[in-house]
């Protein structure tokens, strides 16, 4: 379900059985390795400067700037290294704040599974 309607009716989504759908990544952001991407927006702010949704990427070694984001992992482990900041070992139930504007490197050990709020 997505929608833009912040007074549509309340639902919930099983995240790990949710269908996602393909969300092409840059070339030039891939280290290493194959990763795939997939998400699904769930839910879009009237104005588009919030929102939630689950994403996914498969194992490999990916470079991203960052949004303003709170996310909790459902599956999978990653390393997420934050240029000049912190080192995050993230994995199943952890919740986890990256800034906007964080350079980040990703190394994806197991396909994983998030679900997601971004403030833009």
């Amino acid at each position: 379900m997505t929608t833009n309607d912040q007074a549509a009716a309340s639902f919930a989504v099983h995240i790990p059985d949710a269908e996602l759908e393909p969300e092409p990544l840059d070339p030039a952001q891939i280290v290493s390795g194959e990763p795939v991407v997939t998400g699904k927006v769930l839910w879009e702010s009237a104005d588009g400067k919030q929102v939630r949704g689950i994403w996914q990427i498969t194992p490999g070694v990916v470079t991203d700037t960052e949004a303003n984001e709170l996310f909790v992992v459902v599956s999978g482990r990653a390393t997420v290294v934050v240029e000049g900041g912190a080192t995050l070992e993230i994995g199943p139930g952890d919740a986890c704040v990256l800034r906007e504007g964080d350079r980040t490197t990703w190394t994806v050990h197991e396909t994983l599974r998030k679900a997601y709020h971004i403030s833009l």
